[in-house]
């Protein structure tokens, strides 16, 4: 009899102690969830970061290269005025 009441007894602690694990594996899975939905936050905003970058780097290449077109046509118009210059005085000569 005194046998069954001290399994009895191991019973209910090892019941405490499953259902204590059990609550921390809960808590610690909840905790691994939140971390990984701000890792894949920060992935995102890094993302984000680098292509907002790409794109900022586009657009300031393109106006490179579109103020590159206008100092080429203003050269071209340029060295053409200069040219019809000459020409003209050519012709009077």
């Amino acid at each position: 009899m005194f046998r069954l009441q001290e399994l009895r007894k191991e019973e209910e602690t090892l019941l405490r102690v499953k259902a204590a694990l059990h609550e921390q594996l809960t808590r610690l899975k909840v905790e691994e969830l939140a971390l990984q939905s701000m890792i894949r936050s920060r992935e995102e905003n890094l993302t984000v970061s680098s292509s907002e970058a790409a794109e900022e780097t586009q657009k300031g290449l393109g106006q490179m290269d579109n103020e590159a077109a206008i100092n080429q046509t203003e050269l071209h118009l340029s060295l053409h005025e200069h040219e019809e210059e000459e020409e003209e005085e050519e012709s009077d000569s």
